[in-house]
Parts: C-alpha cells; sequence; structure tokens
C-alpha cells in the first residue's frame, strides 16, 4: 500500500516514478534504473579495481653517492619523503596506469629500516557506469647497489682529463688565494678529485670540456701558460674510435705579491721607462709593478711575460723587520699610496749601534714614527742574478720598504672571528725513511704561509673583496684572569675584518661536498 501511494505522489507531483530494486547480496533497496544488481557498498568489497598493481616493488640505491636509480640508467639525488622519491616509487609500479590516482603519501618507517612504504588511493571503472575508489598500501625494498659512476672511481680509469697547476715559489701564498678564488666562483663544481702535488695542485677531470672550462677561469684570474697533452687509452678496431687521456700542464707566474722583481732593460724601457727596480703591487691576470720612488704603476700581460721569463730577487720570505724613526711626506700622492722621505733602522741593531737609512717609500700615508715595518735589506748584499749585475749599484737604494708591520699575539691568531672555506689539506703525506720530521716540516711550513695569508687578508680591504669570509661562530675565548683581554690590548692596531664583510657561518668548514685531497 506504501509503494501505490509513494507512486501516487510522485504522479501527483508532475515526476517519473522511481522503481527501486534490492541488492542482491546484502538486500539494501537502490535504484534499479541503472540496472546494478548490487549496491555500491557491496560492489567496493567484491570488486578490487586494483588488480594487477604490486604490493611490493623493489628502488635501487647506491651507498657511496646516496643516489635512487631512475630506470633505466639515470641516477638521481632524493631525501626521504620527498617530492622526488615519491614520483620515483610511483614509476616502479606496474599496472597503475589502468587506475586513475587521487592522492599518494608516505607512510613513516625507521630511516635505517630500508623500507619505503607508500599510501595511495585511485579511482577505477569497478562495473558499467560505476566509479569506485580504493586505497591500498605499496612497500619498497631498498636495494643498495653501486652506481657505475662509484664503480668506476676504484678502478685506474677514474678520470678522462687533469690540470695540474704549478708555480715554483717557496710559499703557498698565491695558491692560498687561488683556492678562494676557485671557492668563490665554484669554477671546481665538475672536479672529480683534487690532489696535492709538489708545488701546486692536480685537478682530475671526467671530461675533456670540464678541464677546458677551469682552464679559462684560471687564465682570467691569474698569469699563466698551459701546454696541453694527450694519452692514447684505447683504441675500437671495428668502430675505429678512441679513447685519451687529456692533461693540462699550467704554470703560474712565479713571481708574487711584494716581491722585490728587477725588470730587463728593453722591458722596463717599453713599459713607459719606469725603474728597473721594482715591487709586485698585484697579481692578477697580469702582473702590477709600482716603483717606491715615483708611485709609477706599470702592468705586464702573461703573454709578454712569457716570452722572456725571469725571477724575482727576494721574495717575501727574505723581508726584514725595521722601524721607522722619522717621516717627512713629499706631497706627491696617487691613489692609495703617499710618496714620503722616511728615516728607518734595523729592529736588530736598536741598542747595539746608530746605523739608519734614508729612504722613500710609498707608504708614507700609513707609517708614523715609531711604527714597525717591514722591507728588504740591499746593502752590501750578494745576489745570484745576471738582472742585478747590470743595475747600476751606486743609485740602487740600500732600503726597500714593503708594508707596514703589525705585532700579532699567536694565540689570537687562533680565535679570529672569521674563518675561510677549504677546498684541499694544506700538507703532503711524504713517504720516506725520515718522514715523520720531513712531513712536520711541510705541516709547520703550510701553517706559516697559512697564518701569513690570513694577515694579508686583515690588511689589504681590496683583496678581501675578491673572496667569501665566513662567520667563525662562537669561537672567541672567555677572558680569563685577563689573560685574552690583555693580549687584545697588545694588538689594538692590528687591523680586523668588520662583521658586515662576513657571509653566514658555514656547518663544515672542509666543504664535505668537495672533492677532498687524496692522502
Amino acid at each position: 500500500m506504501s509503494n501505490y501511494s509513494h507512486m501516487d505522489q510522485s504522479i501527483a507531483s508532475g515526476q517519473q516514478p522511481v522503481a527501486t530494486v534490492l541488492c542482491c547480496n546484502c538486500g539494501v533497496p537502490m535504484d534499479g534504473s541503472q540496472g546494478l544488481v548490487m549496491c555500491y557498498d557491496c560492489i567496493k568489497l567484491t570488486v578490487d579495481i586494483t588488480e594487477g598493481i604490486p604490493r611490493e616493488a623493489n628502488v635501487s640505491f647506491c651507498r657511496n653517492c646516496e643516489r635512487f636509480l631512475q630506470p633505466p640508467q639515470q641516477w638521481i639525488r632524493a631525501e626521504l619523503e620527498s617530492r622526488e622519491l615519491l614520483a620515483l616509487c610511483l614509476r616502479k609500479l606496474k599496472g597503475l596506469n589502468k587506475v586513475r590516482l587521487v592522492d599518494a603519501s608516505f607512510i613513516w618507517t625507521e630511516p635505517h629500516s630500508r623500507r619505503i612504504r607508500v599510501k595511495l588511493t585511485v579511482q577505477g571503472e569497478a562495473m558499467a557506469n560505476t566509479i569506485v575508489q580504493q586505497t591500498f598500501e605499496v612497500e619498497y625494498v631498498v636495494v643498495a647497489m653501486q652506481c657505475p659512476d662509484c664503480a668506476k672511481s676504484y678502478t685506474t680509469n677514474t678520470w678522462r682529463a687533469t690540470v695540474q697547476i704549478r708555480q715554483k715559489v717557496p710559499h703557498k701564498r698565491t695558491f692560498l688565494y687561488l683556492e678562494q678564488l676557485i671557492l668563490k666562483h665554484n669554477a671546481h663544481v665538475d672536479t672529480i678529485s683534487i690532489k696535492e702535488a709538489k708545488d701546486g695542485l692536480d685537478f682530475f677531470y671526467s671530461k675533456q670540456n670540464h678541464a677546458a672550462k677551469m682552464l679559462d677561469f684560471l687564465q682570467a684570474v691569474v698569469p699563466i701558460k698551459a701546454k696541453k697533452s694527450e694519452e692514447l687509452v684505447s683504441v675500437d678496431t671495428q668502430s675505429g674510435s678512441s679513447s685519451y687521456k687529456f692533461s693540462y700542464s699550467v704554470e703560474l707566474v712565479p713571481v708574487c705579491r711584494d716581491d722585490l722583481v728587477v725588470l730587463p732593460k728593453k722591458l722596463a724601457h717599453s713599459m713607459g721607462n719606469i725603474s728597473r727596480l721594482v715591487l709586485c703591487s698585484k697579481i692578477s691576470n697580469s702582473v702590477h709593478f709600482i716603483d717606491t720612488n715615483t708611485l709609477q704603476h706599470c702592468e705586464l700581460p702573461a703573454p709578454i711575460y712569457w716570452r722572456a721569463p725571469f725571477a724575482s730577487l727576494l721574495d717575501v720570505t727574505q723581508l726584514v723587520e725595521f722601524i721607522v724613526l722619522d717621516v717627512e711626506p713629499t706631497g706627491e700622492i696617487r691613489g692609495k699610496h703617499v710618496l714620503a722621505d722616511i728615516e728607518v733602522s734595523r729592529a736588530s741593531d736598536l741598542g747595539v749601534n746608530d746605523h739608519s737609512f734614508y729612504v722613500r717609500t710609498h707608504l708614507g700615508g700609513i707609517l708614523h714614527p715609531g711604527d714597525s715595518c717591514l722591507g728588504y735589506y740591499l746593502s752590501n748584499a750578494n745576489f745570484n742574478s745576471d738582472l742585478w749585475d747590470t743595475l747600476d749599484i751606486d743609485n740602487t737604494p740600500d732600503v726597500v720598504i714593503v708594508k707596514k708591520h703589525y705585532a700579532r699575539k699567536s694565540k689570537k691568531a687562533k680565535y679570529r672571528k672569521w674563518k675561510l672555506k677549504r677546498m684541499a689539506k694544506e700538507h703532503n703525506d711524504i713517504v720516506a725513511n725520515d718522514d715523520s720530521r720531513q712531513a712536520r716540516q711541510e705541516q709547520e711550513r703550510a701553517e706559516r704561509d697559512y697564518e701569513l695569508f690570513l694577515q694579508e687578508l686583515e690588511e689589504d680591504e681590496e683583496m678581501r673583496q675578491a673572496i667569501n669570509l665566513y662567520k667563525a661562530g662562537d669561537s672567541a675565548p672567555v677572558a680569563s684572569h685577563g689573560h685574552i683581554e690583555d693580549e687584545e690590548d697588545d694588538d689594538e692596531d692590528a687591523p680586523e675584518i668588520g662583521i658586515d664583510e662576513l657571509l653566514d657561518e658555514l656547518d663544515d668548514m672542509t666543504l664535505e661536498d668537495t672533492p677532498m685531497a687524496e692522502e
């Protein structure tokens, strides 16, 4: 009676009567106009639209480089529970293209369990005109293996090109500066390994164009000459192809900043008739000289230097400390340099004799009576140099002042508020019978060169602008009984680097993602 009344109401309201049928499984009334024999809930329970989609799969992972294999041959870097890893897992599932993916998310697992669980929600057609939605889980087993790049690193043919940089000087100041330029411009990004050698560094690359790119960078920042050589590795007689190893031998100009140089007569005449006894003031892709008597500057390009190379007369390891007794500026100023006549005496002569020297210097703007300075002592000196023998010895100065000297405490140097990013270890593991003593000497020399380089950065603001300096964090010691404070009072005149010139602190100053020097 109720069914008829319902039909009467539908007819009275102008609607078509709806025929209802009972579900063949659970008996629930449902709309019979769709031609279904089961309700929606029973269809979801009895029909599996995910049939054919596996519930388990494998993903390949390289332990060395921590990359995942994306078939067929691509290895990608992906963090756990990242979008990249989720996309890789979904591509591994066969049959997923037969359904419509609605949602996918990770289910947390222990990172060391080597298991990755993903929850998927899909939609698909279970019967005619019936779309159902189901959720299921897939577990991936992380299979550890070795990628071809890492496997190749353990063989003898690990590289295809190398850049060998050398400079035959008794210190590493130029290499330390070059290292910072490489790090600032990310010129080492394609390097697969870095190895220290005597008088230089070796950079190894997997492709020749990467080595050529490094060579172009070196030519842009330092004066060099390069020579290319190649070695035949293998020949394929069937295809006619050959495999080569390429080596670029790079030599830096053996003239460093603050070196005293005697120029050849023709070269000095061609560069504005500058004095032959000059001081190296700067190293870029050319060598810059300054005449300390006239403030005249000149620039020597690398190609011209290598036509007739010459060595330095004296380098920074032979500097002598002098005490300034009197300063009289001449009034001539060029840039940051001020010409002045000063009276100096060797620090070792104070209290012993009254011997002093009257010299002209380019540092009249920063030197004052009582200051210490470093210079080259030429009086009664004998040099094994043909260029020095051609000079008029009677008109050469007895002393050439190079830079102002600041007294620093050795302990304070360990607590600088800034640090530099490093690319390779600054020492060699020397294998010899008496290697312990020799290695210790090499280590001490490297530490001394690095400390001098840091002091040079503190004194030269123009030089600091070309490199990146980083905050060292809270590594400065707390003053105890006034000891540290006393040291800082003793070094009040020493220049310091402002906090505004420093970048954010590094977590690891040794660059874990950069190839380290092979030991």
